[in-house]
């Protein structure tokens, strides 16, 4: 099943991960494009996307995962979108299917993928707040309306927009498992104090994200 779609991944200082969710989306043929937008890494994270021969994106600073995803949405006409993390493990082709297939055929307008019996941890988190998923399938359509209506979170709460604009406006959703799927924690990237203060500023800018509503 073929109808032009473009993967899109932000990514900030994933140089350890993103080769992990490369391997798997070169691999799959629903995908036409591949889109990595380095959000300022300063790391070897475009270094080793450029050895997959996708399109890069690089920022000259971290500007948040929100101005990240909107960026790589101006390198492509692709009328579905899938975004995904960059700190994926475990994602395989038959989960990429299950994200873009019921939107190939017009079953839904956009899906969540849910980590599920991957990690305790990660699992729990999904399962309280499930519209906050970074692995998402969505029409274009959506999203370019968005942009035009609303404005464009650029941080965290980027999730949150894209969710609570799909229910006020009555779009059609699935929630996609994601069987044995989890993705590296903050503080295993970064450190604790880091990890720590960067969970903490994600929390922020998600509850900024909830204030306008």
């Amino acid at each position: 099943m073929r109808m032009n779609v473009t993967t899109i991944i932000p990514a900030y200082n994933e140089g350890k991960n993103i080769g992990q969710v490369l391997t798997t989306i070169c691999s799959v043929d629903m995908i036409d494009k591949i889109i990595v937008v380095s959000d300022g890494s300063i790391d070897d994270t475009v270094e080793v996307a450029k050895t997959f021969g996708v399109d890069i994106v690089e920022l000259d600073k971290n500007y948040g995962k929100g101005f990240a995803m909107k960026t790589g949405l101006n390198y492509t006409k692709s009328p579905i979108i899938l975004f995904l993390d960059a700190d994926l493990k475990g994602i395989q082709p038959y989960h990429i299917n299950a994200l873009l297939e019921p939107i190939c055929l017009d079953m839904v307008d956009m899906t969540l993928g849910i980590f599920n019996e991957g990690r305790g941890v990660t699992d729990l988190a999904q399962r309280v707040t499930p519209f906050l998923t970074g692995q998402r399938g969505v029409k274009k359509s959506i999203l370019d309306e968005i942009q035009e209506k609303n404005g464009w979170s650029e941080g965290f709460g980027v999730e949150l927009m894209l969710t609570k604009h799909a229910i006020e406006n009555q779009l059609r959703i699935l929630e996609v498992p994601l069987q044995h799927v989890s993705h590296a924690m903050k503080e295993e990237k970064m450190g604790l104090t880091k990890g720590v203060a960067s969970r903490l500023k994600m929390y922020w800018e998600i509850a900024k994200e909830l204030n306008k509503y």
